[in-house]
């Protein structure tokens, strides 16, 4: 998905205030991390990833990973956090952090 440089700038307004919401750890890519990313972007949309992986390629392939397996984009990665979107257009209002934070 190509998003325009103002969409990624907004979404990472959002991101700002938003907690990870999956976490990945040296022990890889379960399929209960998997799992956990696909439920929470097909109810939220925009979700923050922790990457607790120490090394800097090893987490920028895992990011890029994670994006093409779950059909996401990588909005932003700074140090060990990741931003992820996924749109879904039946995503419902109250938790969506896309439409929540986009109303106000």
């Amino acid at each position: 998905m190509s998003l325009s440089q103002s969409q990624k700038k907004a979404f990472r307004s959002i991101g700002h205030h938003l907690d990870p919401v999956v976490t990945v750890s040296e022990n890889g890519l379960s399929e209960g991390v998997m799992n956990e990313l696909e439920r929470a972007l097909h109810d939220h949309e925009l979700i923050k990833l922790k990457l607790a992986i120490n090394d800097r390629e090893a987490r920028a392939e895992v990011a890029r990973h994670l994006c093409s397996e779950a059909n996401a984009t990588l909005i932003q990665s700074i140090g060990k956090i990741a931003l992820l979107y996924r749109r879904n257009p039946q995503a419902k209002p109250k938790l969506s952090n896309v439409q929540r934070f986009s109303e106000k």
